[in-house]
C-alpha cells in the first residue's frame, strides 16, 4: 500500500503491522530502514491505555537501528511503563542500542537450535517432507525454528537448480543455452524482483558450500543432498575463483539497486567468471 502513496505522503506514512488489537509490530522504516521517532510516539499514544482483548500490550521492535530521537523517545517510556504492557527490542548486536536502554531492559540470547533437533521438529510439523528434504531445511533454516516451519522448499529447489546452472556455465563453459533459459525468467517488476533477490542469496550459500567442499570441510556443507555435484564443481573452482564470484555477485547485488537488467546482469555474471 505504501508503493502507491505519493512522496510527499511518503515522508508522512511510518510502518507497523498489527494482527491483533493488543499486539503492534513496528519494522524499521524506509528509505534509512531505521526505527523513527513518530513510530516511538505512536507507541507512547497507545501504551497506556489499558489492553482491549488480551492481559497485556504488546509492542515489538524488529530492529535495533533507531535513529537518536527516536531512542531517546523510548527511553522514556521505558523509565515509567505500565505493569500490563511488554515491549520487545529484538536485535541481532545489543551494543547497537544505547547503554541507558540496556540498562532498563531485561536481556534475553536467542541462540540457534541444532539441526538435530530442528529436524525432529520438521519429522512431526512437516510430515509431507521426506529425510533429505527435512535434512535440507533444516541446515538452511539457521537454527530458526520458525523459518524452518514456514520454509518454501520448492521455491528455493527452483532457485538453486537455476544457481547451478549459472555456476556450471561459469565453471565448465560449453553451450550456454541452459544459462539463458534459466536467467530469461528473471524480469523487472516486484515478483521479478523477489525472485532474483532469492537466487542471489541461493548463490551466496552453494559458493559457500563450495568453499567448504574446496577447503576438506564438506560435513559443513548445507546443500548436503547435491553433495556429490557440488564436489565435481569443487573441481574446477579453486579458492580464487570462490572470491571473485562472490565479488562479481556484489556487482550483481548494486546493479539491482540501479534497476539494471536482471537476466543480463545475471549472464554477464557467468560470462565474466568462466575458465
Amino acid at each position: 500500500a505504501r508503493d502507491n502513496l505519493r512522496e510527499a505522503d511518503k515522508k508522512e506514512t511510518r510502518l507497523f503491522v498489527q494482527t491483533h488489537p493488543d499486539v503492534l509490530i513496528i519494522p524499521p522504516d524506509p528509505p534509512q530502514m531505521m526505527i523513527k521517532v513518530d513510530q516511538v510516539r505512536r507507541v507512547i499514544e497507545t501504551i497506556y491505555y489499558r489492553p482491549a482483548e488480551g492481559k497485556e500490550r504488546v509492542y515489538i521492535f524488529t530492529d535495533s537501528a533507531f535513529m537518536k530521537e527516536a531512542a531517546n523517545s523510548l527511553l522514556k517510556v521505558l523509565e515509567e511503563p505500565p505493569e500490563f504492557a511488554t515491549i520487545f527490542l529484538l536485535t541481532e548486536n545489543p551494543g547497537e542500542l544505547l547503554p541507558t536502554i540496556r540498562s532498563r531492559s531485561m536481556i534475553f540470547p536467542l541462540r540457534a537450535l541444532p539441526v538435530e533437533e530442528i529436524d525432529q521438529y520438521l519429522a512431526k510439523h512437516r510430515p509431507e517432507w521426506k529425510a533429505a528434504q527435512r535434512a535440507l531445511v533444516a541446515r538452511l533454516c539457521d537454527g530458526a525454528v520458525g523459518r524452518a516451519r514456514g520454509f518454501d522448499l520448492a521455491s528455493y529447489v527452483a532457485a538453486r537448480s537455476n544457481a547451478l546452472t549459472i555456476l556450471k556455465s561459469a565453471l565448465q563453459g560449453g553451450d550456454h543455452s541452459d544459462l539463458f533459459k534459466a536467467t530469461e525468467s528473471y524480469r523487472s517488476g516486484a515478483e521479478g524482483r523477489e525472485k532474483t533477490e532469492q537466487l542471489v542469496r541461493t548463490l551466496y550459500g552453494l559458493l559457500r558450500d563450495l568453499m567448504f567442499v574446496a577447503s576438506g570441510t564438506p560435513e559443513l556443507v548445507r546443500n548436503t543432498d547435491i553433495l556429490t555435484e557440488l564436489k565435481r564443481l569443487a573441481d574446477s573452482a579453486d579458492f580464487d575463483w570462490i572470491v571473485a564470484a562472490s565479488d562479481r555477485l556484489g556487482e550483481v547485488e548494486r546493479g539491482m539497486r540501479r534497476n539494471l537488467l536482471r537476466s543480463l546482469s545475471l549472464d554477464a555474471f557467468a560470462a565474466a567468471l568462466e575458465r
